[in-house]
C-alpha cells in the first residue's frame, strides 16, 4: 500500500482564502480610508458611501494581496514568516487563487464604479496595479529601494476614502498620503532587519541584505525624522488643530525613540519592537486626527 496515495488532500478552508487577503494589513488600510472619509466633511458621511466605499476598497486591496501570495509563493516557502501561507503550503491551488483574486478585485472595482464614483475606482485600480504588479512583480526583486518607491500604492487608502465622499482630489488628502508614504520605509525596514537572513536566503534585495544592518538602521532613523516633520504638516496648513499636533509630536517622539534604540542595539528584538510600535503609531495618529476634527475643530469653536 502507498500511504501517500491513500492520503486525503487537505481541505480548503474559508480562512485560507481570508488569509490570501492579508486581513490585518487590509484592516489597517480600511482604518485610514474610513478616517479619510470622515475627515473629508464636517457632516456625517452617507451610510451607503461609508459601507460600499470601504467594501470596494477592501476587496480591491484583498485582490492585490492575493496576487502578492501568488507571485511570491516560491519566496514564501523559504521564509519562516511566510512559509505557512495557503499557496506556499499547497492548501490553495494557484489557479484557484488567481480566480479568487480576479473575482474580488473585479467586484471591488465594480462596486466603486457603480455606487461611488469613477475617480475613486480609477485611483483604486492604480493602487492595485502599483502594489500587485509594479512592486510585487518588479520592484521587490529589482532594487533595495523597493519599499520606498512601491510604498506610494499602499499610501493611497485615505485619499480613496476622501474621494469616495467628495469625488475630487484635495491637498489635505494628499497630506494623509504623504504621511503614510513617509511611514512605510521605517515601518517595513524594521521588520526587514529582524528578518534579514530570511530575505537573504530568498534572494530578495531588501536594504539590510544589500547594504547591511547599520546602514538600514541609519535610514530608519532618518526616515522617522522625516515622518515627524511630515506629520506636523496637517497642523501647519490649518487642516487640524492643537490636539492633533500634541498627539503627532508625542507619537513621533516614541517612533524616534525606537529608531534610536534600533541604531544602538546589536541583535535582539529591537527591530520587531520598532515594527510593532510603527503599527500602533499609524493607528493612533489617524484616530487622533479624527478626534481633533470632530471634538476640537467641528464642535469646539473656542479651540478653532
Amino acid at each position: 500500500m502507498n500511504p501517500q496515495a491513500d492520503a486525503k488532500p487537505t481541505p480548503v478552508r474559508w480562512r485560507d482564502y481570508l488569509e490570501l487577503c492579508k486581513p490585518n494589513v487590509v484592516a489597517l488600510m480600511i482604518l485610514t480610508s474610513l478616517i479619510g472619509m470622515l475627515l473629508a466633511t464636517d457632516e456625517m458621511v452617507p451610510i451607503d458611501v461609508l459601507l460600499l466605499g470601504n467594501l470596494g476598497i477592501a476587496l480591491s486591496a484583498g485582490s492585490a494581496a492575493a496576487i502578492n501570495h501568488i507571485v511570491d509563493q516560491r519566496v514564501d516557502e523559504k521564509m519562516a514568516r511566510t512559509a505557512n501561507r495557503p499557496i506556499a503550503r499547497g492548501r490553495i491551488e494557484t489557479r484557484h487563487a488567481i480566480i479568487f483574486s480576479l473575482v474580488t478585485g473585479g467586484s471591488g472595482l465594480a462596486i466603486l464604479l457603480t455606487f461611488i464614483n469613477p475617480l475613486t475606482a480609477w485611483l483604486t485600480l492604480g493602487s492595485l496595479v502599483g502594489y500587485a504588479v509594479i512592486y510585487t512583480m518588479y520592484l521587490k526583486r529589482a532594487t533595495p529601494q523597493n519599499i520606498v518607491i512601491g510604498g506610494l500604492a499602499g499610501a493611497a487608502p485615505p485619499l480613496l476614502g476622501w474621494t469616495c465622499v467628495t469625488g475630487e482630489i484635495h491637498h489635505d488628502a494628499l497630506l494623509l498620503v504623504l504621511i503614510i508614504f513617509a511611514w512605510t520605509p521605517p515601518h517595513f525596514w524594521a521588520l526587514a532587519v529582524h528578518r534579514k537572513d530570511e530575505y537573504a536566503n530568498a534572494k530578495i534585495p531588501m536594504l539590510p541584505v544589500t547594504h547591511g544592518e547599520k546602514y538600514t538602521k541609519i535610514n530608519i532613523l532618518l526616515y522617522t525624522l522625516i515622518l515627524l516633520v511630515v506629520s506636523v504638516m496637517p497642523y501647519l496648513t490649518g487642516m487640524l488643530g492643537w490636539l492633533y499636533l500634541l498627539g503627532a509630536l508625542i507619537l513621533g517622539a516614541g517612533f524616534v525613540y525606537w529608531a534610536v534604540i534600533m541604531l544602538r542595539s546589536v541583535g535582539g528584538d529591537s527591530g520587531m519592537k520598532t515594527f510593532n510600535y510603527s503599527i500602533i503609531y499609524l493607528m493612533a495618529l489617524f484616530c487622533i486626527m479624527l478626534l481633533d476634527h470632530w471634538v476640537i475643530k467641528s464642535y469646539s469653536p473656542v479651540f478653532a
